[in-house]
């Protein structure tokens, strides 16, 4: 029988991303040490891009009036600000299907799949770049850091992002207009029931429920 993990769910509303960063750095050595559980960051940033290592080996940087700040997460350039839904896991992965980096990412994909399918929306992989698409459009962004493999950093869904923001971004190895956010392809989603229903769809793909 596979084994449940509980999960601590914070709410942080909106934070700035520099702070997010302490924080989650600070959870991720508390659970290596065992001295928290599984525990799940939901909230929402300032506008900012967040620059991986992908993206500066490849020399690839955001346009000059998009504010930035490197990370050490695993991607390109990933934006961040209003109308989207930011989910950290600080969770420790070893449970047995999580055996691989690979293994993880499809778990978490699996999980927005199967999220947003809960309110109605079908979403699919794309062999184009990590993540979950919608309509052909990249609406979720999956990157992680690992650390004794705990992990830091973790998942977007853009619900109701400012016209064009997101959609003048190009990422690595996609053009500009390929990433978007539900509400421009007609689907109404607030952060409240993607939340909740991420909440409630842990079990079945994640084997982790909420404290």
């Amino acid at each position: 029988m596979t084994e449940i993990r509980k999960v601590k769910i914070m709410n942080l509303g909106i934070t700035p991303y520099e702070d997010s960063l302490e924080l989650m750095k600070e959870l991720q050595a508390k659970r290596i040490n065992d001295e928290i559980i599984d525990t799940l960051i939901f909230l929402q940033h300032p506008e900012i891009v967040t620059v991986g290592p992908r993206a500066r080996n490849d020399g690839i940087k955001p346009p000059s009036n998009y504010p930035s700040f490197p990370v050490d997460r695993g991607g390109g350039l990933t934006w961040h600000g209003p109308g989207q839904l930011v989910a950290y896991p600080i969770f420790k992965w070893n449970l047995g299907d999580e055996n691989s980096v690979a293994q993880i990412i499809s778990k978490l994909e699996r999980w927005v799949i199967g999220t947003l399918l809960e309110l109605k929306i079908d979403s699919s992989i794309d062999e184009r770049m990590q993540g979950v698409w919608v309509d052909g459009k990249k609406i979720s962004s999956i990157g992680l850091s690992f650390l004794r493999w705990t992990s830091r950093h973790g998942l977007t869904i853009n619900y109701d992002t400012p016209e064009s923001r997101v959609e003048l971004l190009s990422g690595c190895g996609l053009d500009a207009q390929t990433t978007t956010s539900l509400s421009r392809l007609g689907y109404d989603v607030t952060f409240e029931q993607l939340m909740e229903k991420l909440s409630s769809t842990m079990l079945e793909f994640l084997n982790r429920e909420t404290q």
